[in-house]
């Protein structure tokens, strides 16, 4: 996967710890207790999100394949 740079904002929570989100991807959001452990948590957030989007859309392209050319597409493991 190829690094990234993204906006991650952090809010100080009245009850203690940070909330932290990224506005470029809606949804991401995580928390922590101090802000080393928010922008930890955050990241695996981020991760995981990515991954998803890109599960996603490679499966939107295959269906699209599908459609168009009237194939099949089979899942296997190796």
């Amino acid at each position: 996967m190829c690094k990234v740079k993204l906006k991650v904002v952090l809010e100080p929570q009245p009850e203690g710890g940070y909330v932290a989100y990224v506005p470029a991807l809606p949804g991401c959001v995580s928390q922590g207790e101090t802000v080393e452990e928010a922008l930890k948590n955050i990241r695996e957030a981020i991760e995981l999100y990515l991954e998803v989007a890109e599960e996603m859309k490679l499966q939107e392209t295959l269906r699209g394949i599908k459609r168009k050319n009237n194939v099949q597409i089979a899942e296997v493991s190796v």
